[in-house]
């Protein structure tokens, strides 16, 4: 039960935000900075955001060559160069905003590793550098003279270097956010998960942790910011999910002999070097089906897969131990462009960031402010 000052103070909102990761917390910000007045209130089911924002791999990125040149399969060049646009803007944007040591920004660079089977995408960097020159000025991808300084094994033909890319910490990124969210008095309850929301109403239906009942609470405005798990409070989305997982190795014995983000196999392999460890992950494209789930969880078959990458490919003929797993899920759909719409009188969605919230979440919670502002 709740009291007459709870019912009075903590029900009834200009705006409520549903999901506390990037996307949901950039909203929550745009939209308190374009109404002062507002009362604007975050939900999330976790203690931590639940998706992928802080269990992804901390890349700051915008795509690789060989992710680029697939995705001229499924849309046109306009439509790549925008996707790119959208994602590199919008990193600039978050070092701008709150500044590079604040997000422990290394500029880095991103690497990308070609065996065998995909080194031929080497003789279509000048095209795609050509393509992306109106927006970085420069040639993006180049391919790096000496690959055999890296250490890694023969199966590595090339090494596609890419100046524009770097590696944050994905924890920083969500501490500056909630630390502007508070001086903007944005209220953010964790612990709460949404189980219905009455788009035209406004009504959001919430229950705690403690499964105490199904309570209600009232918004002006509602916007759905949970990703892959928006298909629960909106079941006739198109939306996927993609789970992605992370190992993290115990310290690596002797100095590692490269520093950067890596890619390989068109991106849906990552890794990067975290105080002397190992961050490896993903890989769903060795066993797509059984990773389309909203189930957190470790596929055999994908980690098995990433222990032979690291000791085959990455540390040829060495012996990794690894020390933690987990696993993030992200949302996908039939195109890779964030969705950002209205859903009902009252309610609007921001989904679908395909695995690039770290790039897109400030910038799609922008635009989602400004379409809430108008309805």
């Amino acid at each position: 039960m709740f009291s007459y000052w709870e019912r009075k103070n903590f029900f009834s909102y200009d705006l409520i935000v549903v999901g506390a990761g990037f996307t949901g917390l950039s909203t929550a910000i745009h939209y308190r900075k374009k109404h002062p007045k507002a009362q604007v209130l975050v939900l999330e089911k976790g203690v931590l955001p639940t998706g992928a924002s802080t269990k992804n791999a901390g890349f700051a990125c915008f795509g690789s060559l060989t992710e680029i040149l697939d995705d001229f399969w499924k849309m046109t060049p306009d439509e790549v160069s925008a996707l790119v646009e959208m994602r590199y803007k919008g990193l600039r944007q978050i070092l701008r905003r709150f500044g590079d040591a604040a997000l422990r920004y290394e500029a880095s660079h991103g690497f990308e590793l070609l065996d065998a089977e995909h080194v031929s995408a080497a003789e279509q960097m000048d095209e795609v550098n050509k393509m992306l020159k109106g927006l970085f000025k420069k040639d993006v991808f180049s391919v790096v003279k000496k690959p055999g300084k890296f250490g890694f094994s023969e199966q590595v033909k090339l090494v596609i270097e890419n100046r524009f890319e770097g590696e944050l910490d994905p924890g920083a990124y969500l501490t500056a956010l909630w630390t502007e969210a508070a001086s903007l008095g944005v209220k953010i309850l964790t612990g709460v998960a949404v189980v219905e929301v009455q788009k035209d109403e406004g009504l959001v239906l919430a229950e705690s942790a403690q499964k105490e009942g199904v309570f209600e609470f009232t918004g002006a405005k509602i916007a759905i910011c949970t990703n892959a798990f928006s298909k629960k409070l909106w079941p006739e989305s198109e939306l996927e999910p993609g789970r992605g997982l992370i190992l993290l190795s115990k310290p690596i014995e002797g100095k590692i002999p490269w520093k950067g983000s890596f890619h390989l196999d068109k991106g849906y392999v990552y890794f990067r070097q975290v105080e002397g460890r190992l961050l490896l992950g993903g890989a769903r494209n060795k066993d797509f089906d059984r990773e389309r789930t909203l189930e957190f969880g470790t596929n055999p078959k994908i980690k098995t897969h990433l222990h032979r990458l690291a000791e085959e490919v990455i540390f040829p003929g060495r012996k990794v131990e690894w020390e933690m797993e987990w696993s993030g899920i992200m949302a996908f759909g039939p195109k890779k462009s964030p969705l950002i719409q209205a859903i009902g009188e009252k309610t609007a969605v921001a989904v679908r960031l395909g695995g690039m919230g770290v790039a897109i979440g400030w910038e799609v919670g922008r635009s989602l402010s400004r379409l809430l502002s108008k309805m």
